[in-house]
């Protein structure tokens, strides 16, 4: 066992995730069977005396059973229904399994806007830090009730990464009914397991896309993601199966490791950069561009070329190059319609012609964080 398998095995605190595809038949009802082996495997780290907290999707497939529905809905009022009928059925299924070990689980339902809302995110934090120090075992999944398509995590896999860095644990286990992150389709000859990813040249020509499920919506793509953002807050990721959770619960070299970044950026950059949506876009000069980029400085109006969306002050908005490239992201001083008469003026100008609350920057530095983003397409 090398060093940091062995550190996930000795590991205070760990996030567990498991999607549909983990908890479900073949015929995508909720499979009793294994959702009993998956907390025997929590249980036990949990009475070793580990804090779990467990992410959980399942709550639409265990809505369609009594709903009558073969597979998943495609439109979003019916998967609403069915997490309404499926979530209360699917925690039961959880509070009785974890019972027979003595264990009391507790829910937390989060939607991706409960993330991005500074409030909402800070009174997660403290529900799931009360939970755990209460000698709980929480289970979260996404509020499907109440999710839109615009604002869902991606199977939770990406609301299991802000989680970990939500709760400050020291790993992340992402359990799929693939058995690690392979070059290409993992049914394909000529497809090669990657068991350790260091850096982003491990996934160099890596292909993530993976045939669909009946009742699940991730995939590769949406674990990758995920494993990035928990690796850049400093919790390494193991990404493998769900037969083998406890294997890589007990630190065993099974599925792929993805090694953690050597330091863990504070909530508010994490936060900003993945768990916001940009509601707007500052286009930037190129001057402006090494200012944020380059030195790290505050977004001033004079090196703006121009605005495109509808925010208030204080919405996060993407700041963007001449191209369109989205280049960082963050807190606005002003409404979107107060910007446009701001475009190139200096701030000691704002100042002498409308006051000296016009005398700050767009966007200070403290509430900026740098993106690697693709080129708009509007």
């Amino acid at each position: 066992m090398d060093n940091l398998r062995s550190a996930i095995a000795d590991a205070r605190r760990i996030v567990v995730k498991a999607g549909s595809s983990s908890l479900t038949t073949p015929q995508g009802t909720i499979d009793g069977a294994r959702i009993d082996a998956l907390v025997d495997v929590l249980a036990e780290r949990r009475k070793a005396g580990g804090e779990v907290v467990f992410v959980s999707s399942g709550a639409i497939a265990a809505g369609l059973g009594p709903l009558g529905l073969a597979r998943r809905p495609r439109d979003l009022a019916t998967q609403q229904a069915a997490a309404s009928v499926g979530q209360g059925l699917l925690i039961a299924r959880y509070a009785s399994s974890f019972e027979r070990h003595g264990l009391t689980v507790g829910q937390v339902l989060l939607t991706a806007d409960d993330m991005m809302r500074r409030a909402h995110h800070n009174n997660a934090q403290r529900t799931l830090q009360a939970l755990l120090k209460l000698g709980m075992l929480p289970i979260v999944n996404e509020n499907d009730t109440v999710a839109t398509d615009e604002i869902r995590f991606g199977d939770n896999d990406r609301l299991a990464a802000l989680v970990a860095h939500l709760v400050r644990a020291d790993a992340l286990i992402l359990l799929s009914d693939v058995d690690a992150l392979y070059t290409g389709d993992p049914r394909l000859p000529g497809s090669r397991k990657i068991e350790d990813v260091r850096s982003e040249a491990d996934l160099e020509g890596v292909t993530t896309g993976t045939a669909g499920s009946k009742v699940g919506t991730g995939g590769m793509v949406t674990k990758v993601e995920a494993a990035r953002i928990a690796t850049g807050a400093g919790v390494p990721v193991v990404l493998t199966s769900a037969d083998s959770a406890a294997e890589a619960v007990a630190g065993g070299r099974v599925g792929t490791l993805f090694h953690a970044g050597t330091h863990r950026p504070s909530t508010r950059d994490l936060w900003l950069a993945h768990a916001t949506t940009g509601q707007g876009k500052l286009i930037l000069d190129e001057g402006a561009v090494q200012a944020v980029v380059g030195r790290r400085s505050s977004l001033l109006p004079a090196g703006v070329t121009g605005v495109r969306g509808d925010f208030a002050a204080g919405d996060p908005v993407d700041l963007c190059d001449p191209s369109g490239r989205t280049v960082a992201r963050g807190l606005v001083n002003y409404d979107a319609s107060e910007i446009p008469e701001l475009l190139g003026r200096s701030t000691r100008w704002l100042a002498r012609e409308h006051g000296p609350e016009y005398e700050r920057e767009l966007i200070h530095r403290d509430r900026l964080v740098l993106l690697t983003g693709e080129p708009s397409t509007d």
